[in-house]
């Protein structure tokens, strides 16, 4: 009898070893793309703030720089640009101190749940301005409307005074509640905001103004 010529496409073993080959290479690739990732989103530290090295998410005391927002034409958007050091409500703080005052700011944001009502990273609600780039909006800037209309003289301090009394600073048709936010919550609840405008998001959210000037021609962009 002659023995039967089959197509390799019917053939058991070939598909068997090909789902080996492929199942492989599959794990391979998410464990390269797992550790790549962790690197990506893994926090800085002082040390690479200090030596200029640009993390995706920088270490707590990035609230010791000042934070600018720059077109990269290389990457086609936006990117956080770490510069010189400034003081933060008049001091620099520790690693240990940041760290800190992140962690209340965070839980600040939690327990007052601004996701009811704002967005943090495209997470949230859209009743109220994205808070990705808050730090940075122009309305909070030297020559902006907050310093002058709540008597401060740096973005923090304008910031935390609006977090503790918003109804005596109406900036949004959408007025802002009073959450009964404490001196010591509204200071953590600014750096994490400063610390999350430091985040490169890749350009998120877009067509965020950046300047004075285009505060001015077009609106505040957050509260």
């Amino acid at each position: 009898m002659a023995k039967e010529n089959l197509s390799v496409w019917t053939s058991i073993p070939f598909w068997r070893r090909s789902a080996a080959w492929v199942t492989g290479f599959a794990t391979m690739l998410l464990i390269w793309l797992t550790f790549d990732t962790m690197g990506q989103i893994g926090m800085g530290t002082e040390a690479d703030l200090a030596k200029g090295i640009t993390k995706r998410v920088p270490a707590p005391t990035v609230i010791n720089y000042h934070i600018d927002y720059q077109m990269s034409e290389k990457r086609g958007h936006e990117v956080p640009v770490i510069g010189k050091k400034q003081p933060f409500f008049g001091k620099e703080w520790s690693e240990k101190e940041a760290a800190a005052l992140l962690h209340l700011g965070k839980l600040t944001s939690q327990a007052k749940n601004c996701m009811n009502c704002h967005t943090l990273l495209g997470n949230g609600a859209y009743y109220a301005p994205d808070l990705t780039k808050a730090w940075l909006d122009p309305a909070w800037q030297k020559g902006g409307a907050m310093q002058p209309m709540t008597g401060k003289n740096t973005v923090e301090e304008a910031m935390a005074e609006f977090l503790q009394h918003p109804s005596q600073y109406p900036t949004h048709a959408r007025m802002m509640p009073d959450l009964k936010i404490t001196a010591d919550e509204a200071k953590g609840l600014v750096a994490f905001l400063k610390h999350m405008s430091s985040i490169d998001t890749n350009g998120f959210p877009r067509n965020f103004s950046k300047t004075v000037e285009q505060f001015k021609a077009g609106g505040t962009n957050a509260h």
